[in-house]
């Protein structure tokens, strides 16, 4: 049976002990995402224990939760009554929770087509860093409008507040869905993904492993059909394992010890220039890259691109994330002090000094 408990009397009182003491504080869920981001040194803030559905209407595709349950019990939830999460959120481990998805922005293989998990988010309640707790934002997409707070802590990971509701939008299961695999180069794949981008098709995911495309489309019946006769390719029958393998880092590619990173950047641009090995997601906006480039070589490679890159693993006390520009830094800087002024709240987390 899932657990129902809301502990934000308790969360707050923490919070607002440790604003006190200046005292930092590291914001824990099931602990999935750990490897994203920094190191924080500081006394644990647990949200496991705040968990629970709060509401769900199906008719009205809105759900609300609080930050501690887990994404198992929300698609499980969702499923029944033929609806999902349409960002399709990576878990990277078993008891993954909604509030570190949220907190990294972590999106799937369905992010261009459908949109990122900021993009569902319609309200939140949160813990400031002085152990207040506000609430921004509603459950119906009219309570977004003006100075859209909700979706600030989307991405944040908890250095502005902590989450303890979330209220997304969620969507009904497409009627069919058909993945379909073609072999090609790099080079190939990505001129056809962004051709067939600007195009009416049903696409909700395309990548390109090093080897072979694969296209998956989703919609009505008819119009899978259609699309295939016009895309061609080879129908893959465990497509539900080869998506869920892609999200969660289980196919081949990612199993190596060499330092991974993420790239984002422009759907168009070229194969980039860096000695190892890319699978291509998100119709080429996102970009997995594994080898012994250097960091400075990968960033460069990315800012060429008209991007950025996001060091998942390796390069030990290498910044995880690319570096600010100066007035870009400065607007995190007045966002932290608002929001968490004696900086206790996952501080360095993304950055130095935040």
């Amino acid at each position: 049976m899932a657990m129902d408990q809301d502990i934000s009397d308790a969360l707050a009182g923490q919070v607002s002990e440790a604003a006190q003491q200046e005292v930092a504080l590291r914001i824990e869920g099931s602990g999935s995402k750990h490897f994203l981001g920094h190191e924080v040194a500081g006394e644990v803030l647990s949200v496991a224990g705040h968990c629970g559905v709060i509401s769900y209407e199906p008719v009205e595709l809105v759900l609300t939760a609080r930050a501690g349950t887990p994404l198992s019990e929300i698609e499980s939830l969702l499923a029944d009554n033929r609806q999902m999460l349409a960002f399709e959120p990576p878990h990277y481990g078993a008891h993954a929770t909604l509030g570190g998805t949220v907190a990294c922005n972590l999106s799937g293989p369905r992010r261009p087509y459908a949109g990122s998990a900021r993009d569902f988010v319609l309200g939140t309640r949160i813990l400031n860093g002085r152990g207040e707790i506000l609430r921004f934002g509603g459950e119906v997409m009219k309570n977004v409008a003006g100075y859209d707070l909700s979706r600030l802590m989307a991405g944040s990971f908890g250095t502005l507040g902590v989450m303890l509701d979330i209220s997304l939008k969620v969507l009904p299961c497409p009627q069919a869905e058909l993945t379909l695999t073609q072999e090609l180069s790099a080079a190939e794949a990505l001129q056809r993904m962004n051709e067939w981008a600007a195009r009416p098709l049903p696409l909700s995911g395309a990548f390109h492993d090093g080897e072979r495309l694969c296209l998956r489309l989703s919609g009505a019946a008819s119009a899978v059909a259609a699309a295939h006769r016009h895309l061609g390719g080879e129908v893959v029958e465990d497509a539900t394992a080869l998506w869920r393998a892609l999200r969660e880092h289980e196919l081949g590619f990612f199993r190596h010890e060499t330092p991974l990173w993420r790239l984002s950047v422009a759907s168009t641009a070229a194969p980039l220039d860096l000695p190892g090995r890319w699978l291509l997601d998100w119709g080429g906006a996102q970009r997995w890259y594994a080898g012994d480039a250097t960091p400075a070589e990968v960033r460069h490679a990315a800012e060429r691109a008209r991007g950025h890159a996001t060091l998942y693993r390796g390069h030990d006390g290498e910044p995880r994330f690319q570096p600010l520009a100066a007035p870009v830094a400065a607007l995190h800087r007045r966002l932290k002090a608002a929001l968490d002024p004696a900086g206790i709240l996952n501080p360095g987390r993304l950055y130095s000094g935040l």
